[in-house]
Protein backbone atom coordinates (compact mmCIF):
# COMPACT_ATOMS: atom_id res chain seq x y z
CA UNK A 1 0.00 0.00 0.00
CA UNK A 2 1.29 3.45 -0.93
CA UNK A 3 2.10 5.93 1.83
CA UNK A 4 2.75 9.63 2.29
CA UNK A 5 4.83 11.49 4.83
CA UNK A 6 2.30 14.17 5.79
CA UNK A 7 2.72 17.58 7.41
CA UNK A 8 0.23 20.17 8.61
CA UNK A 9 1.83 23.59 9.02
CA UNK A 10 -0.09 26.15 11.03
CA UNK A 11 0.73 29.38 12.78
CA UNK A 12 1.41 27.71 16.13
CA UNK A 13 1.92 23.97 15.48
CA UNK A 14 3.44 21.66 12.89
CA UNK A 15 2.21 18.06 12.82
CA UNK A 16 3.82 15.16 10.97
CA UNK A 17 2.85 11.51 10.42
CA UNK A 18 2.86 8.71 7.85
CA UNK A 19 -0.56 8.11 6.26
CA UNK A 20 -1.60 5.34 3.88
CA UNK A 21 -3.75 5.60 0.75
CA UNK A 22 -6.89 4.74 2.74
CA UNK A 23 -6.38 7.74 5.01
CA UNK A 24 -5.13 5.76 8.00
CA UNK A 25 -2.46 7.30 10.25
CA UNK A 26 0.05 4.45 10.57
CA UNK A 27 2.81 6.11 12.61
CA UNK A 28 3.24 8.18 15.71
CA UNK A 29 2.18 11.81 15.25
CA UNK A 30 5.11 14.17 15.79
CA UNK A 31 4.26 17.66 17.03
CA UNK A 32 6.39 20.80 16.94
CA UNK A 33 5.85 24.43 17.85
CA UNK A 34 5.97 26.46 14.65
CA UNK A 35 9.30 28.34 14.57
CA UNK A 36 9.33 32.10 14.14
CA UNK A 37 11.82 31.92 11.27
CA UNK A 38 11.83 30.43 7.77
CA UNK A 39 15.03 28.53 8.53
CA UNK A 40 13.45 27.04 11.62
CA UNK A 41 10.45 25.76 9.67
CA UNK A 42 12.69 24.32 6.96
CA UNK A 43 14.83 22.61 9.62
CA UNK A 44 11.82 20.79 11.09
CA UNK A 45 10.53 19.70 7.67
CA UNK A 46 13.95 18.61 6.43
CA UNK A 47 14.66 16.66 9.60
CA UNK A 48 11.44 14.69 9.30
CA UNK A 49 11.93 14.11 5.59
CA UNK A 50 15.47 12.78 6.00
CA UNK A 51 14.23 10.45 8.71
CA UNK A 52 11.21 9.02 6.88
CA UNK A 53 11.42 9.62 3.11
CA UNK A 54 12.77 6.12 2.38
CA UNK A 55 9.63 4.67 3.97
CA UNK A 56 7.08 6.59 1.87
CA UNK A 57 6.13 7.30 -1.74
CA UNK A 58 5.54 11.06 -1.53
CA UNK A 59 5.81 14.07 0.79
CA UNK A 60 2.41 15.74 1.38
CA UNK A 61 2.20 19.15 3.04
CA UNK A 62 -1.01 20.87 4.15
CA UNK A 63 -0.29 24.51 4.86
CA UNK A 64 -2.02 27.74 5.79
CA UNK A 65 -2.06 30.13 2.83
CA UNK A 66 -3.03 29.84 -0.82
CA UNK A 67 -1.31 27.15 -2.89
CA UNK A 68 -0.94 27.30 -6.67
CA UNK A 69 -2.72 24.93 -9.03
CA UNK A 70 0.50 23.02 -9.64
CA UNK A 71 0.68 22.19 -5.92
CA UNK A 72 4.27 23.39 -5.82
CA UNK A 73 4.31 26.75 -4.02
CA UNK A 74 2.51 28.97 -1.54
CA UNK A 75 1.26 32.04 -3.42
CA UNK A 76 -0.55 33.82 -0.60
CA UNK A 77 0.42 33.70 3.06
CA UNK A 78 -1.59 34.51 6.19
CA UNK A 79 -0.89 36.85 9.07
CA UNK A 80 -0.12 34.02 11.50
CA UNK A 81 2.84 32.69 9.47
CA UNK A 82 6.36 34.07 9.46
CA UNK A 83 7.30 36.93 7.14
CA UNK A 84 8.58 35.63 3.83
CA UNK A 85 6.87 32.24 4.19
CA UNK A 86 5.97 32.29 0.49
CA UNK A 87 9.66 32.21 -0.42
CA UNK A 88 10.20 28.70 0.95
CA UNK A 89 11.16 26.30 -1.84
CA UNK A 90 9.20 23.29 -0.65
CA UNK A 91 10.10 21.28 -3.76
CA UNK A 92 13.78 21.35 -2.77
CA UNK A 93 13.17 19.75 0.61
CA UNK A 94 13.54 16.22 -0.77
CA UNK A 95 15.81 14.91 -3.52
CA UNK A 96 14.25 11.44 -3.38
CA UNK A 97 10.50 12.04 -3.29
CA UNK A 98 8.03 14.41 -4.91
CA UNK A 99 6.73 17.12 -2.59
CA UNK A 100 3.02 17.97 -2.89
CA UNK A 101 1.45 21.10 -1.32
CA UNK A 102 -2.17 22.01 -0.65
CA UNK A 103 -4.00 24.59 1.42
CA UNK A 104 -4.96 23.14 4.81
CA UNK A 105 -8.70 23.87 4.54
CA UNK A 106 -8.81 22.39 1.03
CA UNK A 107 -7.08 19.31 2.38
CA UNK A 108 -9.53 19.04 5.26
CA UNK A 109 -12.45 19.40 2.83
CA UNK A 110 -11.07 16.49 0.81
CA UNK A 111 -10.66 14.35 3.93
CA UNK A 112 -14.29 14.98 4.89
CA UNK A 113 -15.38 14.13 1.34
CA UNK A 114 -13.42 10.88 1.26
CA UNK A 115 -13.85 9.51 4.78
CA UNK A 116 -15.86 12.02 6.82
CA UNK A 117 -19.08 14.00 7.04
CA UNK A 118 -19.51 14.75 3.33
CA UNK A 119 -18.66 11.24 2.09
CA UNK A 120 -21.12 10.18 -0.60
CA UNK A 121 -21.86 13.73 -1.78
CA UNK A 122 -20.64 15.33 -5.01
CA UNK A 123 -20.97 19.00 -4.03
CA UNK A 124 -19.97 20.16 -0.55
CA UNK A 125 -18.43 23.07 1.33
CA UNK A 126 -16.21 22.86 4.40
CA UNK A 127 -15.80 25.80 6.77
CA UNK A 128 -13.07 25.65 9.41
CA UNK A 129 -14.07 27.79 12.39
CA UNK A 130 -11.04 28.42 14.56
CA UNK A 131 -9.04 31.50 15.50
CA UNK A 132 -9.68 32.43 11.86
CA UNK A 133 -11.88 30.89 9.17
CA UNK A 134 -10.91 28.74 6.19
CA UNK A 135 -12.87 27.07 3.46
CA UNK A 136 -12.74 24.27 0.93
CA UNK A 137 -15.17 23.50 -1.90
CA UNK A 138 -15.86 20.20 -3.67
CA UNK A 139 -17.77 20.43 -6.97
CA UNK A 140 -18.67 17.34 -9.01
CA UNK A 141 -16.26 15.19 -6.97
CA UNK A 142 -13.33 17.56 -7.59
CA UNK A 143 -11.57 20.03 -5.35
CA UNK A 144 -12.42 23.48 -6.70
CA UNK A 145 -9.21 25.53 -6.88
CA UNK A 146 -10.13 28.49 -9.09
CA UNK A 147 -7.94 30.08 -11.76
CA UNK A 148 -4.91 30.56 -9.50
CA UNK A 149 -5.45 28.16 -6.61
CA UNK A 150 -6.97 30.63 -4.16
CA UNK A 151 -10.61 29.49 -4.34
CA UNK A 152 -12.22 28.66 -1.02
CA UNK A 153 -10.73 31.59 0.90
CA UNK A 154 -14.01 32.79 2.37
CA UNK A 155 -13.14 36.47 2.76
CA UNK A 156 -16.38 37.74 1.25
CA UNK A 157 -17.90 40.91 2.68
CA UNK A 158 -20.63 40.59 5.30
CA UNK A 159 -21.40 44.30 5.74
CA UNK A 160 -20.66 47.38 3.60
CA UNK A 161 -19.93 50.03 6.21
CA UNK A 162 -16.48 49.23 7.67
CA UNK A 163 -17.52 47.86 11.03
CA UNK A 164 -14.61 45.49 11.61
CA UNK A 165 -11.09 45.15 10.21
CA UNK A 166 -10.22 41.60 9.13
CA UNK A 167 -6.83 39.95 9.58
CA UNK A 168 -6.42 39.99 5.78
CA UNK A 169 -6.38 43.81 5.83
CA UNK A 170 -9.84 44.31 4.34
CA UNK A 171 -13.04 45.23 6.16
CA UNK A 172 -15.97 43.11 7.32
CA UNK A 173 -14.97 39.74 5.84
CA UNK A 174 -16.79 36.58 6.90
CA UNK A 175 -13.76 35.67 9.02
CA UNK A 176 -14.23 38.86 11.06
CA UNK A 177 -17.70 37.66 12.09
CA UNK A 178 -17.48 33.84 12.14
CA UNK A 179 -14.15 33.07 13.82
CA UNK A 180 -13.20 32.53 17.44
CA UNK A 181 -11.78 36.04 17.43
CA UNK A 182 -15.15 37.26 16.16
CA UNK A 183 -16.95 35.78 19.15
CA UNK A 184 -14.59 37.69 21.43
CA UNK A 185 -15.16 40.92 19.47
CA UNK A 186 -18.93 40.42 19.69
CA UNK A 187 -18.60 40.05 23.45
CA UNK A 188 -16.38 43.12 23.76
CA UNK A 189 -18.88 45.23 21.84
CA UNK A 190 -21.99 43.94 23.60
CA UNK A 191 -20.51 44.06 27.10
CA UNK A 192 -18.28 47.12 26.58
CA UNK A 193 -15.48 45.09 28.15
CA UNK A 194 -12.17 44.53 26.32
CA UNK A 195 -11.03 41.90 28.84
CA UNK A 196 -13.75 39.35 28.05
CA UNK A 197 -12.66 36.14 26.31
CA UNK A 198 -14.34 33.45 24.22
CA UNK A 199 -13.95 31.17 27.23
CA UNK A 200 -15.95 33.62 29.32
CA UNK A 201 -18.74 33.54 26.74
CA UNK A 202 -18.87 29.75 26.56
CA UNK A 203 -18.71 29.44 30.35
CA UNK A 204 -21.58 31.91 30.64
CA UNK A 205 -23.64 30.02 28.08
CA UNK A 206 -23.10 26.84 30.07
CA UNK A 207 -24.41 28.69 33.13
CA UNK A 208 -27.46 29.91 31.18
CA UNK A 209 -26.33 33.54 31.40
CA UNK A 210 -28.81 35.37 29.16
CA UNK A 211 -26.34 38.00 27.96
CA UNK A 212 -23.72 35.42 27.01
CA UNK A 213 -26.38 33.39 25.18
CA UNK A 214 -27.32 36.57 23.29
CA UNK A 215 -23.66 37.07 22.31
CA UNK A 216 -23.30 33.49 21.11
CA UNK A 217 -26.54 33.79 19.14
CA UNK A 218 -25.29 36.94 17.41
CA UNK A 219 -22.08 35.15 16.40
CA UNK A 220 -24.05 32.12 15.21
CA UNK A 221 -26.40 34.34 13.19
CA UNK A 222 -23.44 35.81 11.29
CA UNK A 223 -22.18 32.30 10.53
CA UNK A 224 -25.67 31.45 9.30
CA UNK A 225 -25.78 34.52 7.04
CA UNK A 226 -22.49 33.46 5.46
CA UNK A 227 -23.71 29.91 4.90
CA UNK A 228 -26.90 31.21 3.26
CA UNK A 229 -24.82 33.14 0.73
CA UNK A 230 -22.53 30.20 0.01
CA UNK A 231 -25.48 27.81 -0.33
CA UNK A 232 -27.22 30.13 -2.78
CA UNK A 233 -24.07 30.30 -4.93
CA UNK A 234 -22.88 26.68 -4.87
CA UNK A 235 -26.09 24.71 -4.16
CA UNK A 236 -24.22 22.15 -2.00
CA UNK A 237 -25.55 18.87 -0.71
CA UNK A 238 -24.01 19.76 2.65
CA UNK A 239 -21.95 22.34 4.49
CA UNK A 240 -19.48 20.81 6.94
CA UNK A 241 -18.30 22.79 9.98
CA UNK A 242 -14.91 21.91 11.44
CA UNK A 243 -12.37 23.52 13.73
CA UNK A 244 -12.31 24.25 17.43
CA UNK A 245 -15.29 26.64 17.38
CA UNK A 246 -17.64 24.39 15.39
CA UNK A 247 -18.63 22.50 18.54
CA UNK A 248 -20.36 25.63 19.85
CA UNK A 249 -22.65 25.99 16.83
CA UNK A 250 -26.24 24.75 17.15
CA UNK A 251 -26.21 22.71 13.94
CA UNK A 252 -29.94 21.98 13.91
CA UNK A 253 -30.93 25.63 14.36
CA UNK A 254 -28.50 26.83 11.70
CA UNK A 255 -29.76 24.20 9.25
CA UNK A 256 -33.39 25.19 9.85
CA UNK A 257 -32.70 28.90 9.27
CA UNK A 258 -30.53 28.26 6.21
CA UNK A 259 -33.20 26.12 4.58
CA UNK A 260 -35.89 28.67 5.38
CA UNK A 261 -33.95 31.45 3.65
CA UNK A 262 -32.03 29.95 0.73
CA UNK A 263 -33.48 29.98 -2.77
CA UNK A 264 -31.74 26.75 -3.79
CA UNK A 265 -32.71 23.20 -2.85
CA UNK A 266 -32.43 22.29 0.86
CA UNK A 267 -28.99 21.49 2.16
CA UNK A 268 -27.71 19.91 5.36
CA UNK A 269 -25.31 21.33 7.94
CA UNK A 270 -22.97 18.75 9.44
CA UNK A 271 -20.18 18.58 11.99
CA UNK A 272 -16.85 17.33 10.68
CA UNK A 273 -15.95 13.70 11.33
CA UNK A 274 -12.42 13.26 9.96
CA UNK A 275 -10.79 14.42 13.20
CA UNK A 276 -8.11 16.86 14.29
CA UNK A 277 -5.65 15.62 11.68
CA UNK A 278 -7.95 15.99 8.67
CA UNK A 279 -5.46 18.33 6.99
CA UNK A 280 -2.76 15.67 6.96
CA UNK A 281 -5.21 12.97 5.90
CA UNK A 282 -6.69 15.02 3.09
CA UNK A 283 -3.39 16.20 1.65
CA UNK A 284 -2.09 12.62 1.73
CA UNK A 285 -5.10 11.35 -0.21
CA UNK A 286 -4.67 14.17 -2.73
CA UNK A 287 -0.94 13.60 -3.06
CA UNK A 288 -1.38 9.88 -3.57
CA UNK A 289 -3.34 10.56 -6.71
CA UNK A 290 -6.90 11.64 -6.04
CA UNK A 291 -8.96 14.75 -6.30
CA UNK A 292 -7.33 17.49 -8.30
CA UNK A 293 -8.56 16.17 -11.65
CA UNK A 294 -11.34 13.98 -10.30
CA UNK A 295 -11.35 10.62 -8.64
CA UNK A 296 -8.93 7.95 -9.81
Amino acid sequence: MRKALAFDIGGTKIYSAIIDEDGNIISEIDKFSTPKTIDGIKEILSGQIVKFEDDVDIIAIATAGDVNNQNTAVIGSTGNLVKGYRTIDFMALSKKRRVFLENDANAAAWAEYKIGASKGTSVSILLTLGTGVGGGIIIDNKLFKGKSGAAGEVHFKMYPDKRRKCTCGSWDCFEAYASGNALKWDAEEMLNDSSVTTYDVIDGVNRNDEKMIEILNRWQRDITIGIIGLANIFDPECVVLSGSMAQFVDIKTVEEIVNEEIITAPTSIRLAKAGNYSGMIGVSLLALGEGINGES
